[in-house]
């Protein structure tokens, strides 16, 4: 395996398009990188700079000690899994594992040993002789990642490989890549638009907006320390709520809203110097709980309760902001009646209202 270096890598196209924004950061051997953000991010782009399909601009691209900028695909130690599967129809599984090491001239029962230790590993044996069409999204899914795993390669790049799965698949698959991940000790670089894909899957995760890097740590470093507005709202299913408003700290911190509403802000401890700031406080939804106390919290109206098992999304309206709560099953008012609310901010985040950046306290 190898590691991935990126040093100030660019991509801007012959129409003067900037698709990436010098673009630094390390993929260590061994480690399962997430690149994440919304459609137009620039997180494909970064990985098929990565895997040689684009040519990179501006800066140096590595894999392990070689710098790869003029390197062809074919030459980079890399193997690659779409999201569409890529299978020849008319070959059988054992085919398909087999026919790019066929292209490279391997003998027969080196390939014959890695087709049969690939199957075995995605639990395919018993699919060798089936056709693509005779088998399940996930199935067909796997054996794309298999026709990856028998290159042996010193990096995997996985370009949103799930998408075209349902639901319940699509959790069972990331549960098959990250247990691939722990048995090969594999160097991969996965991309995907799903923030819950990101949180299970990567050891650390890159945040992309508009070609530029927003953040990167561990995944809960980024849900409970984001570095700003948009990977605050990006990370964390439901999204934070946001409310904009001048600070009123003291024995008795609030947020007074632009409509003219004041938030309580319940054992906040902020600094006597944002006194008065026009500040955006960041709440996670398990962070704003009903309250059964009076005189605590304020009250907002529930617009819709949606019970999911486990737990219930209460969206709610306070002065014209909308806003989610996560609880866990209880009676509630019926939509179209209030309920007091109180947030613990112990837990609130803070951000500055016009930079989106996060302030320390």
């Amino acid at each position: 395996m190898a590691s991935v270096q990126l040093d100030r890598v660019r991509k801007v196209y012959d129409n003067g398009q900037v698709a990436v924004h010098g673009a630094s950061f390390e993929v260590a051997d061994g480690e399962l990188m997430v690149l994440v953000g919304p459609s137009g991010c620039g997180k494909s782009t970064l990985l098929r700079m990565i895997a040689g399909l684009e040519e990179v601009s501006e800066g140096a691209l590595s894999i392990g000690d070689r710098v790869v900028n003029q390197v062809a695909p074919k030459d980079r130690d890399i193997a690659m899994v779409f999201q569409s599967y890529a299978l020849y129809p008319h070959m059988t599984v054992a085919e398909n594992l087999a026919f790019g090491l066929k292209l490279r001239g391997h003998p027969k029962a080196v390939i014959e040993q890695r087709v049969a230790a690939a199957a075995e590993t995605l639990g395919m044996t018993h699919m060798l002789q089936k056709l693509p069409r005779e088998m399940s999204g996930g199935q067909r899914q796997r054996v794309a990642l298999g026709r990856a795993l028998v290159r042996e390669p010193a990096v995997f790049l996985l370009d949103e490989p799930l998408s075209n799965l349902d639901a319940k698949l699509r959790h069972s698959m990331r549960t098959e890549i990250a247990r691939l991940h722990r048995q090969l000790g594999a160097t991969m670089v996965y991309v995907t638009h799903d923030q819950v894909e990101a949180m299970t899957l990567g050891q650390r995760i890159v945040v992309l907006k508009d070609g530029q890097i927003q953040q990167i740590d561990t995944p809960m470093a980024l849900y409970e320390k984001p570095a700003n507005l948009f990977v605050a709202g990006f990370l964390g299913s439901p999204a934070m709520n946001v409310l904009l408003g001048e600070l009123t700290c003291g024995e008795r911190p609030c947020l007074t809203l632009e409509g003219g509403a004041v938030v309580p802000l319940a054992h906040a401890q902020l600094p006597q110097a944002w006194q008065g700031r026009t500040i955006a406080i960041g709440v996670r939804p398990e962070h704003l709980q009903p309250s059964w106390v009076d005189d605590a919290g304020f009250e907002a109206r529930v617009e819709a309760i949606e019970p999911v098992g486990n737990e219930i999304f209460v969206n709610l309206s306070y002065d014209d902001q909308l806003l989610v709560s996560r609880v866990s099953p209880r009676a509630l008012p019926e939509p179209g009646e209030n309920l007091r609310m109180v947030v613990d901010g112990r837990c609130v985040h803070c951000f500055d209202a016009d930079s989106g950046l996060r302030l320390e306290a």
